[in-house]
């Protein structure tokens, strides 16, 4: 079964390599230059029905060679599980939602100094990166575990992170030192501080 494991871990990579070449800005400006500034409108509904597909291979992957079981979370904290991985699944689409100032792709690209402001919304008013202690949260409280699950999720663990420093990374680019604010005053992904906007929306009105 090493064979299967040594198949799983190079999809992993293959997967994980495509997901960062669609989210590069290379592949963004070639995009741009085809499409314009209209790409903003259909671009991350392509990228995320595009990782939906590639991901396909990998789930059915593992429901066929899940590995040897680790453990099994019984009734009833399994579904106190399941319901933590419900509610990581909602705060995930509110992410998505709440998310201009992170996805805008043409305003990313633009060589225009005129930008708009940095202006978050929702999640973003708790956390800087939603996604990354949604998809933790989610695996963390998974009910079972299976060898080639546990490898799976580690390894998607230390992409989720470097996804989150790449991301901040496009951020600070494009918004500069409001967005070296915003990380000062935000955790990146456990919101025990509270909803930070009335201090940032004040903070700017004053400019």
């Amino acid at each position: 079964m090493l064979f299967i494991s040594l198949i799983q871990v190079a999809y992993l990579v293959v997967f994980a390599t495509m997901h960062s070449l669609l989210a590069s800005k290379q592949v963004k400006s070639f995009a741009w230059r085809i499409f314009g500034p209209g790409m903003d409108r259909w671009y991350m509904t392509f990228f995320t029905i595009f990782a939906v597909i590639t991901f396909l291979p990998l789930a059915i992957m593992l429901l066929l060679f899940p590995g040897r079981k680790l453990y099994v979370i019984r009734s009833p904290w399994r579904w106190l599980m399941v319901g933590v991985q419900l509610l990581s699944g909602a705060w995930l689409v509110k992410g998505f939602a709440d998310s201009p100032h992170r996805f805008s792709i043409s305003q990313q690209l633009s060589k225009s100094k005129e930008t708009k402001p940095l202006m978050p919304r929702g999640v973003y008013c708790y956390v800087r990166d939603p996604f990354l202690i949604s998809g933790l949260l989610g695996m963390l409280m998974t009910p079972f575990m299976t060898t080639r699950l546990l490898v799976t999720y580690l390894l998607a663990s230390v992409y989720l992170y470097l996804g989150s420093l790449h991301w901040e990374t496009r951020l600070l680019a494009q918004f500069g030192k409001e967005y070296v604010d915003y990380q000062k005053k935000l955790p990146r992904m456990i919101p025990w501080k509270g909803s930070q906007c009335p201090w940032i929306y004040k903070k700017w009105e004053r400019k």
